[in-house]
């Protein structure tokens, strides 16, 4: 089998006629390995970043083998005949629009179910009865319990982003829906990280899966020019603006580790004259996609998020990602700046660190096993964080002390000055 193309799979005129409508023509790694495995009806068990077209990888097999038994269903009950399961209100909204891309010469039909937004127009879609259901797990078991979802004829479950699942607590509900689902089932399971906890549901979950792992858990591109800049916490502020003035900045996405410093912060840079939106887990749908489509558009230059969002950001043309606060998780540090950098795009990845974030540089540094270049031509240097980084990185410490203009230790604002051309 030729899988450097998509017409090395068989898949069907339909779905690469579609394929190729939308300018696809080279499977990404995870797809020439899942695809032929999924379409041979077996069980999947894979470890694939975000953005290694994972989404394709499950639902082209599942568009052609829905597709092939639909003369097989029993006539007057069409049902759900395959259930995706997914973290995010932003990924099932993108995992249904890629089902639609890719199906659009097919007579399936797939609905979306998740919190945030009134439930009257996803029970309406339900009562068309898709052949393919996307969901996040709140909004489906409260829909199933209330006798607007049936379960029996489903042939397909996938549980996509399997350890941001259990991150934000869903394992219990994930659980629940697992048991109402029949057991003869293809099932396929998609997890970036593989924390034993992913592992024991996996052993629950798969029949004899076959195993694909196509990317390392650390993998950042090439094509991110990565910096870290010391400063004191105080002057964080400050710094973001001094960095957002950069004429090169067009789509600068900006991450916090809680949504209560994700609405601040927007909050401020708004009231600067910088036009920017947050988005977290406290907005309803409705206000996080507005915030999503005017980052997408270029109507907002800075979106402002968290980690539980991360992963659910898919956006062309993000110049800049600016780690505000440093991620609690290493792992979350190589989701975060993969915003940047996509379709073979140069992306810039800028890390602020203040003294108490040291331990986590030093994490991020051991779990990528590389050290972050710093960056001390702004304004708000302090070298005295510089200088300490060595007891949590072993990295060894400056030659010599920062040149004259630049902050060295004190609480006073420093003269002020334009920010370099991060590019250097």
């Amino acid at each position: 089998m030729n899988t450097h193309r998509f017409n090395g799979f068989a898949l069907g005129e339909p779905i690469l006629k579609a394929l190729s409508e939308q300018g696809y023509q080279t499977p990404t790694d995870i797809q020439k390995a899942a695809i032929p495995v999924l379409l041979e009806g077996k069980d999947l068990f894979a470890s694939a970043q975000t953005g290694t077209g994972k989404t394709a990888a499950f639902s082209l097999p599942m568009l052609k083998l829905l597709n092939e038994r639909r003369s097989a269903c029993p006539k007057g009950k069409p049902a759900i005949r395959a259930l995706i399961l997914t973290p995010t209100r932003e990924l099932a909204l993108q995992i249904e629009e890629s089902l639609q891309a890719y199906g659009r010469h097919l007579p399936l039909r797939t609905a979306v179910v998740l919190g945030g937004v009134g439930a009257a127009g996803q029970i309406a879609a339900l009562r068309k009865n898709p052949d393919i259901l996307v969901a996040t797990p709140g909004r489906f078991l409260d829909l199933y319990q209330q006798g607007h979802i049936h379960l029996k004829q489903v042939e397909m479950l996938v549980l996509d982003e399997a350890d941001r699942m259990l991150d934000m607590g869903f394992i219990h509900d994930v659980r629940k829906i697992i048991a109402k689902v029949p057991t003869e089932r293809q099932t396929m399971l998609f997890s970036a990280t593989l924390p034993p906890a992913v592992m024991q549901l996996a052993s629950t979950m798969l029949k004899d899966p076959a195993s694909i792992s196509v990317t390392p858990t650390v993998t950042v591109a090439e094509n991110i020019t990565q910096k870290v800049l010391f400063v004191e916490q105080t002057d964080k502020n400050n710094l973001l603006k001094n960095v957002l003035s950069d004429k090169t900045i067009k789509k600068a996405l900006v991450f916090t580790r809680t949504k209560h410093k994700a609405q601040r912060l927007s909050q401020q840079l708004s009231k600067l004259g910088i036009s920017a939106d947050s988005i977290h887990s406290n907005k309803t749908q409705g206000a996080r996609q507005r915030a999503l489509d005017a980052f997408d558009r270029g109507r907002i230059k800075v979106l402002v998020a968290t980690d539980i969002v991360a992963r659910g950001i898919d956006v062309d043309g993000i110049t800049h990602v600016i780690n505000y606060e440093l991620p609690n998780e290493p792992e979350s540090y190589v989701h975060r700046i993969g915003r940047t950098a996509r379709a073979g795009a140069d992306g810039i990845a800028l890390s602020f660190c203040d003294s108490n974030e040291l331990p986590l540089l030093g994490g991020i540094q051991k779990f990528t096993k590389s050290e972050l270049p710093a960056m001390e031509d702004h304004p708000f240097h302090s070298s005295e964080i510089a200088m300490l980084r060595s007891l949590y990185s072993g990295t060894p410490k400056p030659a010599a002390p920062a040149a004259r203009g630049h902050r060295r230790s004190s609480g006073r604002r420093p003269a002020r000055r334009r920010v370099a051309n991060w590019q250097r």
